[in-house]
């Protein structure tokens, strides 16, 4: 009978056989964040309203950060309610469902002018989202979004083939988000 399970002692984890399968997904899930710039973000607002908008991101230190207005409807969502949901849909192939990543996170408003934002900026890191003079607008803020539990996703790490003959059963494939952010 195999163990598919990590036996823990005082100093020592030694991975089951499923472990090299979560690690090789962990670097395919935090390839994809890197290269990707576009989300679906989902937050709740303080009415118990859910909200979901495309936004512009980049994956910097293990964190997702956009842009936005801190009294937009994000930005006052985000300081009600931490929580939030990430869906990172791309194409691969040119015909069936877009591939996807997707997770919960915790959010927290970044003010422009904070020295790690700023750090970060004048590295050339936060590209994606800082252009078009997104820098000088009174009142945006960042929004750094820490991945949290589980990242899944529908289609990375698949073989085409398995994914077109059985996509239900091959599509989906997870791993935690300790491990994808090992790989950032």
């Amino acid at each position: 009978m195999t163990n598919n399970t990590e036996t823990t002692t005082e100093t020592t984890t030694v991975p089951g056989p499923t472990a090299g399968k979560e690690d090789r997904q962990a670097r395919i899930i935090a390839k994809a964040l890197r290269k990707k710039t576009f989300a679906t973000l989902a937050t709740v607002s303080p009415k118990g309203r859910s909200h979901s908008a495309g936004v512009v991101y980049d994956f910097v230190d293990g964190a997702l950060w956009i842009h936005t207005m801190r009294d937009g409807r994000k930005g006052r969502n985000v300081a009600h309610n931490r929580h939030v949901g990430v869906c990172v849909p791309y194409r691969r192939l040119p015909v069936g469902p877009p591939y996807t990543l997707h997770f919960q996170g915790v959010a927290e408003l970044i003010p422009l002018d904070e020295p790690e934002a700023i750090r970060r900026y004048e590295a050339g890191r936060l590209d994606s989202i800082s252009g078009h003079g997104a820098m000088e607008i009174d009142g945006a803020c960042f929004v750094r979004i820490l991945p949290t539990g589980t990242i899944h996703s529908f289609g990375p790490g698949v073989p085409v083939l398995d994914l077109a003959r059985n996509p239900l059963e091959t599509g989906a494939r997870s791993a935690p988000a300790a491990a994808v952010l090992a790989h950032t």
